[in-house]
């Protein structure tokens, strides 16, 4: 690191209280301040920033950062600024050259904003434009985070609408069915309406154009509904792409029926740059059962639904549609807490060296993604991603001879010489037992030799289950114990030979002990290990 003269000067960010109508979240928390701090940043926040979510300034300060008097401070003595919203012209018009500005700009639905920005000869940082396919990336998806809120304020905005239970009750007053929900879009904020659904109790189904989503709709407790019409729907960059005719017919058909049986539509289907899809029409509307609910996630994109009135709750044909353009602002402290540590990960890359200055590296895949405009120059879109080639397929006589291995370090096939010898070596062994032993020792050598090929197949050969892979062999083996110990310990039968000796009764006695503890143990084990994964 840097000292003395040579060392470079902090840069302060700033983060401006949001004027966009209805908008409660802020950028940046007080736990993210702390963060930043550490990276070597001066933290300004305007006054009031934080109050809509619930943060105050005292809280800020504790922090380390200072309080800016006035928006117009905060933008001319910020090196960078974070923002929720894009800036508005009053808020383009505060700004100076070199500045650098990241937050949700949209550019490809803001045109005359990436003009201004580009007038001012800033840079802007797009945080919606991320390449969301890298890996890496994810610690700063704020779509992903923002949309995990919207899914689950979705389903509390229904329940609040539908005013029934969700989970089936039956009671002494009557019995109370539960509520059957259809999800249109199981993205990122259709899982997590799902989940919340679910854990209400509701009866729920989900649809989507991704065929591959189907086990993570199952695995969140619904149930995958799927269009009788075969059609690859992924359009690349995890997003859905537009469908053939074919496939939106009987999408559609579909979607009809469910809305004449659910209680509860919520929609979730965006197109990238595109006006989202038209999915429930009027008709279906008119279909459904008086006191329904429609949550449309899409009504700022022009949503889902034809009769979405965007930001409105309103009521039509005995049915509430939900068109609020603000659920993740709604729930204000937890989107800016996440949306904060994204953009705290998004800095930690542009400022690798922990100096508290940031490094806009257009060589790097997620930050030249994320960069719309470089010192005023406009460089959004960005060039497609370069995919790895997939690897070859090994060729077939490879594949076969690996399978004919036997074991670790096993070269192929016991040589057919060397196994007639084995084979002849066991056949003589056994010749000489047969005609040296004693006739009471073949009894038992018999027992002996059936009970090791009964064994290996009974206990080697069990299936492993989830958390009894382990159980499933110790307990194999314990139950043969118990079963020869017994042998041991029960009074003989008439004609016998008579009891064994105390020694070995006792020694039989501790094995039965052993063995319980060991069975009984390992089934308490194992319903320790999967009471973690229940609620």
């Amino acid at each position: 690191m840097q000292t003395g003269e040579n060392a470079p000067t902090p840069q302060r960010i700033g983060v401006p209280r949001e004027i966009f109508s209805g908008e409660k979240r802020v950028a940046t928390v007080p736990d993210s301040v702390t963060k930043l701090i550490k990276l070597g940043f001066a933290v300004v926040v305007e006054r009031g920033a934080g109050e809509l979510a619930d943060l105050s300034d005292g809280a800020y300060i504790e922090a380390g950062a200072t309080i800016a008097p006035s928006a117009a401070a905060l933008w001319s003595g910020s090196d960078i600024v974070f923002k929720v919203r894009a800036p508005t012209s009053e808020e383009v018009a505060l700004m100076h050259e070199g500045q650098t500005l990241i937050g949700f700009l949209w550019p490809a639905q803001n045109p005359d904003l990436m003009q201004q920005l580009a007038a001012k000869k800033v840079t802007a940082l797009s945080i919606d434009a991320l390449p969301r396919t890298l890996s890496r990336a994810q610690k700063m998806d704020a779509l992903t985070s923002m949309a995990g809120v919207s899914g689950y304020r979705a389903v509390v905005e229904a329940a609040n609408a539908f005013g029934r239970f969700f989970n089936g009750q039956i009671t002494a007053a009557g019995k109370v069915p539960p509520a059957k929900v259809f999800i249109a879009g199981a993205g990122v904020a259709g899982l997590a309406a799902i989940g919340a659904a679910s854990s209400l109790g509701a009866i729920v189904r989900a649809n989507d154009t991704r065929a591959e989503v189907a086990d993570q709709v199952v695995s969140l407790g619904g149930e995958f509904v799927k269009v009788d019409y075969e059609e690859e729907g992924s359009g690349g960059g995890g997003y859905a792409k537009v469908m053939s005719e074919g496939f939106q017919a009987a999408q559609r058909e579909m979607y009809a029926q469910q809305a004449r049986e659910v209680d509860i539509i919520i929609t979730t289907a965006l197109i990238p740059g595109k006006p989202a899809p038209k999915l429930i029409t009027a008709e279906m509307v008119k279909s459904m059962k008086p006191g329904s609910v429609i949550v449309d996630m899409a009504a700022e994109q022009g949503g889902n639904c034809e009769l979405t009135e965007r930001g409105k709750a309103v009521v039509k044909h005995g049915v509430t549609i939900v068109g609020y353009t603000d659920l993740a602002s709604r729930m204000a402290r937890q989107s800016s807490t996440l949306y904060g540590t994204n953009l705290f990960r998004l800095t930690e890359e542009l400022c690798k060296t922990k100096d508290g200055v940031i490094n806009v590296n257009m060589q790097d895949d997620a930050i030249r993604g994320l960069t719309v405009i470089k010192d005023g120059e406009i460089t959004w879109p960005a060039p497609p991603l370069v995919v790895a080639p997939k690897p070859a397929p090994k060729p077939t006589a490879a594949v076969a001879e690996k399978k004919s291995g036997h074991g670790h370090g096993s070269s192929g096939p016991m040589p057919v010489k060397t196994l007639a010898m084995v084979f002849g070596l066991g056949a003589l062994a056994f010749w000489a037992i047969g005609a040296y032993a004693p006739a009471a020792f073949l009894g038992h050598f018999t027992v002996f030799v059936l009970a090791c090929f009964i064994g290996n197949m009974v206990v080697w050969n069990v299936t492993p289950a989830l958390h009894t892979p382990l159980m499933s062999v110790t307990n194999a083996i314990s139950s043969i114990i118990v079963i020869g110990a017994l042998v041991q310990i029960l009074p003989p039968e008439a004609g016998s030979n008579g009891r064994p000796d105390q020694l070995i009764q006792w020694l039989a006695f501790a094995g039965i002990v052993l063995t319980a503890v060991n069975m009984f143990g390992g089934f308490a084990v194992t319903r320790r290990m999967l009471d973690m994964f229940r609620k």
